[in-house]
């Protein structure tokens, strides 16, 4: 008869066994040791398993050796895999951990694991998965390519590696392709798993399919709910009712217009201005859209899982429905539009002195656009533009005024004027993209700009004052290990920042960057400032805004666009309308903190999508460059190569390979330095380079130095050696 009972003297007998082994041995050598008998096989295959998942043994190829001392086994969360090697993030650690491929048990990125840490030679610590606790489903972008006889996926994100299609369901695969994929499938090593195509979206040289697969694989929803959009019909067909009109403060008589882009369809600031005996009356007028968007609507729910517009190139998809956003919501010239109006005295000097919000009836005198007023400003200004702009004139030289006086009050508080490159996107009647030009602000972009900080930070104002569950826009001081790489990257080029001896504050980084103005170092500065900088976020608890250097600000002034603005409006409606404090509070309180956090992933979303989508058509327009010679700039540099932005604002990438031969030092952040012919390549140096590759799908766009060559290139899709493997993939 069979024992099955469990062979308690089992584990001391295998560890006695690979310590007199003294080395690596096999299973079937420790069995053979301890004479392992068949019923007991089950039991010691699984004490085998869990000494390796615990670290108590080592593992090399098919056999194995006890540990000495056991190493840490900690839980982690692959974060990338490229073809030799990942990174996993362990719980609470600020550092990812390195993994080399073929100890990744074809982990992918997303999956939980447990993590085997170790110190290498060097002493750097590095990491071995033993189990894979929860695998993560992987559905990813790519671009279909042939691999010798098959065709495979190669990721755009997370996998840098060549993934086989699964042909037997889904969509069939075409060669150059976008395409969204699932992994569906895992095999014995990365290269052994399988993914089945969801989508294609066509050609990945068009960026238009490139801009399709970089939303959807973003999650961004784009499509409105059939409830949404059959209540925004309603709203749209019902106007606005006569009696909501007379219940409002009326300001159709006043001289209130709008100031945007050409383009802009949804409007949702106007102002107006009038001198005073103690200075002037600014007023910034929203749209109301907190009166037609309300708590819990269909049009609500589908606002706050997109939490904002996107725009890209010339599309948008939008928070609203475009009945409300282009329609009844948008301060069209010369219509009746319901506003929530921030009216605030300022003194001669363009302090504020109070302010009242108000519920408001207002009719836009004028669709202003920056680049007419702008002419205005600088006297340019044709005879259709003087008579377009002939009843607010008077008003616009007013404004102008107050602008000079409140960039004054900026600077004089330190008030951070970092510059970043902003582009815009011409596309032709098929979508293709045929030209790139650097958008500037003129005169009556940054006034508009400086009207709506002073509404931001009255509305931020009210929020405190009255003790309101509130949402503020804040950011943080410059972490300190921000503020170290900064000093240590003025250090390396000699340029005096002793103002920071004192302390890291607005007013020391302003007089550094104004320092810098005019200066062979004026990019560089700039540019090490903004990376120091903390991100600014949306929090229920007001911290300040660190580079605006006010210590309260919201978002208010956005409503169509930005849900916290929407949201801040219900609140601060609700307590003008009468609402008692306690239940404000109990209405919105949890929910702030929810909205702050979710809004806040949110616009990070937004920014990554605008950001591909117009590196996808940056990478389009620049095709008709290849092989040409241009002009441009050192941007940044990086330890794998230096990056060069072009005059239209293009940015391309020198790889390290195809720099001039010679030895580098490619630590600093700032400055190049090749030790073998002593050539230097510094941040904002100019330099003349060759298109040699764009590569829409990804992106990018790749230079080398003018007058040199560019090195072979491995072969795409080459196979690296990750051999560890594991089960079946669902």
């Amino acid at each position: 008869m069979t024992n099955n009972k469990s062979n308690t003297n089992l584990k001391p007998k295998i560890k006695s066994a690979f310590r007199q082994a003294g080395g690596y041995v096999t299973r079937k050598d420790i069995g053979k040791a301890i004479r392992l008998r068949r019923e007991d096989r089950p039991e010691f295959d699984r004490i085998i398993a869990a000494m390796i998942a615990r670290g108590e043994l080592r593992e090399k190829e098919d056999k194995l050796m006890l540990a000495e001392k056991p190493d840490t086994l900690v839980k982690a969360v692959v974060v990338k895999v490229n073809p030799t090697f990942g990174f996993a993030k362990p719980d609470e650690a600020e550092e990812d951990v390195f993994i080399a491929g073929r100890r990744m048990m074809g982990a992918m990125p997303g999956d939980t694991v447990l993590l085997r840490l170790r110190k290498d030679r060097n002493g750097r610590t590095e990491g071995e998965v033993t189990k894979i606790v929860e695998e993560a489903p992987f559905i990813f972008t790519g671009v279909v390519q042939r691999n010798g006889g098959f065709l495979d996926v190669m990721p755009d994100k997370g996998a840098r590696f060549p993934i086989g299609v699964y042909k037997d369901d889904g969509l069939k695969p075409k060669e150059g392709h976008k395409v969204r994929c699932e992994l569906i499938r895992g095999g014995s090593s990365h290269f052994d798993h399988k993914a089945m195509i969801l989508e294609d979206f066509g050609d990945a040289e068009l960026a238009k399919n490139c801009t399709a697969a970089i939303i959807a694989a973003s999650g961004a929803p784009t499509e409105f709910s059939a409830e949404a959009l059959a209540e925004a019909a309603a709203i749209d067909k019902a106007g606005i009712h006569e009696k909501e009109k007379a219940q409002r403060l009326d300001l159709r008589d006043r001289i209130i217009f709008t100031i945007d882009s050409a383009d802009t369809k949804d409007i949702d600031d106007a102002i107006s201005l009038t001198r005073t005996e103690n200075g002037y009356e600014l007023g910034v007028h929203i749209a109301d859209v907190s009166y037609y968007v309300t708590d819990g609507t269909p049009i609500d729910q589908d606002a706050y899982s997109r939490g904002t517009s996107v725009y890209y190139a010339s599309s948008v998809i939008p928070m609203l429905p475009k009945e409300l956003s282009n329609g009844i919501c948008s301060l069209n010239e010369g219509e009746d539009r319901l506003a929530f109006s921030a009216i605030m005295q300022l003194d001669h000097e363009g302090h504020m002195t109070s302010y009242r919000f108000e519920k408001t009836l207002i009719r836009s005198v004028v669709k202003g656009v920056y680049v007419e007023i702008n002419s205005i400003f600088d006297g340019t200004a044709s005879a259709e533009i003087l008579r377009k702009y002939e009843r607010v004139i008077p008003t616009l030289q007013d404004m102008k005024e107050l602008f000079g006086k409140l960039i004054r009050n900026r600077d004089e508080r330190g008030g951070l004027d970092l510059e970043s490159t902003e582009s815009k996107i011409i596309l032709d009647q098929n979508g293709l993209a045929i030209d790139i030009q650097p958008r500037h602000s003129g005169l009556s972009e940054n006034m508009i700009e400086e009207f709506m900080l002073l509404a931001n930070t009255a509305a931020a104002s009210f929020g405190l004052e009255h003790e309101l569950p509130f949402l503020f826009r804040v950011h943080d001081n410059p972490p300190s290990e921000k503020i170290e790489v900064f000093e240590q990257s003025m250090a390396e080029i000699g340029f005096d920042i002793s103002e920071l001896k004192k302390g890291v504050t607005p007013l020391a980084l302003y007089h550094i960057l104004h320092k810098a103005r005019g200066t062979k170092y004026e990019l560089i500065v700039n540019n090490s400032i903004l990376r120091s900088m903390a991100k600014a976020q949306y929090s229920a608890n007001n911290i300040g805004h660190f580079g605006l250097v006010i210590d309260k600000y919201s978002h208010f002034t956005s409503p169509i666009r930005r849900y916290p603005d929407l949201l801040i409006h219900r609140i601060m409606s609700a307590y003008l309308t009468g609402m008692k404090r306690e239940n404000i509070e109990k209405r919105y309180r949890t929910f702030v903190s929810e909205a702050a956090e979710k809004t806040s992933m949110q616009e990070v979303r937004a920014m990554g999508i605008e950001r591909d989508c117009e590196d996808c058509y940056k990478a389009e327009y620049m095709k008709q460059f290849l092989g040409e010679e241009l002009d441009g700039m050192i941007s940044s540099i990086a330890p794998h190569g230096v990056y060069v932005e072009l005059p239209n604002t293009v940015e391309g990438l020198i790889r390290m390979e195809d720099m001039p031969e010679g030895e580098y030092d490619t630590q600093s952040k700032v400055i190049l330095q090749n030790a073998t012919t002593g050539r230097t390549y510094i941040v904002g140096d100019p330099i003349r380079v060759q298109v040699v590759a764009c590569d829409v799908s990804a992106g990018n766009v790749d230079f080398i130095p003018a007058g040199t060559t560019r090195k072979p290139r491995p072969e795409k899709g080459q196979k690296p050696g990750n051999r560890s493997g594991r089960g079946p993939r669902r």
